[in-house]
């Protein structure tokens, strides 16, 4: 008799401003905590701007008993700034870390030292030895600054041979465009795990404007529904929950490694679907 092992799950948090959001995450994370997350994911700003939140959030993920893998992104930062943050982590014994290229502050001029996220993978490889494990994102419609699939392709097969452990794709709503990324990055050499990035509908208005500025396909009759359910929360709620739910069971079923959920700070719905995927 055959037993089906559910795949790991992971969740993404953003580091709170205020005392509220403080108490407020303490108490998703115990929440999502109950599922066993393989760990938790924290954001960085643009340039650093969230550096110490971000810092300090982690700091918490793990006083509470989970691991934690901060975001850290290294455009504008110089290779001194990068090394100075990866000593802070090891010495609190964080050994996950997800490396990305990121955005430059509103202003900012130059990029810094590192111009692909594939150098700063390199310089943690070089500086810190294989004892870290990296992830990196992975963009299965592409990345939306990059013009031409195949050189986006590119980058992130040299972030994979750079030393990645591992990736996390960009959120989105088309399995297939995640089963044909997986096989093109595999037949270019790229073998490590890619664990699809999930969003549930917190708010459709909010994350169909990031969709649109990422370029991220939301299927056309799931936007006429959920616009023609107006202010019915609840039917909105629900409905999202179907879609996002069956997008995940393809994925599973499809043999991705592991689900990631971008929380928004929130755990009501990434629980639910959690319980209907038996995940945890």
């Amino acid at each position: 008799m055959s037993t089906t092992v559910s795949p790991p799950v992971s969740f993404e948090f953003f580091p709170p401003n205020t005392p509220v959001g403080d108490a407020k995450l303490k108490d998703v994370v115990q929440r999502l905590g109950e599922v066993k997350p393989e760990f938790f994911s924290v954001t960085y700003g643009a340039g650093g701007a969230t550096r110490d939140k971000t810092l300090a959030t982690v700091s918490a993920i793990a006083l509470a008993g989970f691991e934690a893998a901060p975001h850290l992104s290294c455009v504008g930062s110089t290779r001194e700034n990068i090394a100075e943050i990866l000593a802070t982590y090891r010495t609190q014994g964080i050994r996950r870390i997800v490396a990305l290229r990121g955005d430059l502050p509103s202003g900012t001029a130059t990029a810094g030292e590192f111009r692909y996220a594939s150098e700063l993978v390199s310089f943690i490889r070089e500086t810190q030895g294989p004892d870290w494990h990296i992830e990196v994102a992975a963009y299965p419609e592409y990345h939306p600054q990059q013009r031409y699939a195949a050189r986006d392709l590119q980058h992130y097969v040299h972030k994979v041979k750079a030393g990645a452990s591992a990736a996390i794709t960009q959120f989105f709503f088309n399995s297939d465009a995640y089963f044909h990324f997986v096989e093109e990055t595999q037949r270019l050499g790229a073998e490590v795990p890619v664990v699809p990035g999930i969003m549930p509908f917190h708010n459709f208005g909010r994350i169909a404007q990031f969709a649109a500025r990422d370029g991220i396909e939301i299927p056309r009759w799931v936007t006429l529904k959920m616009e023609g359910f107006h202010d019915d929360a609840a039917s909105i709620r629900a409905f999202g929950l179907d879609v996002v739910t069956k997008l995940c069971e393809r994925l599973i079923s499809g043999g991705a490694p592991g689900i990631h959920f971008y929380t928004m700070n929130q755990s009501e719905l990434t629980l639910e679907l959690c319980r209907r995927l038996k995940l945890g």
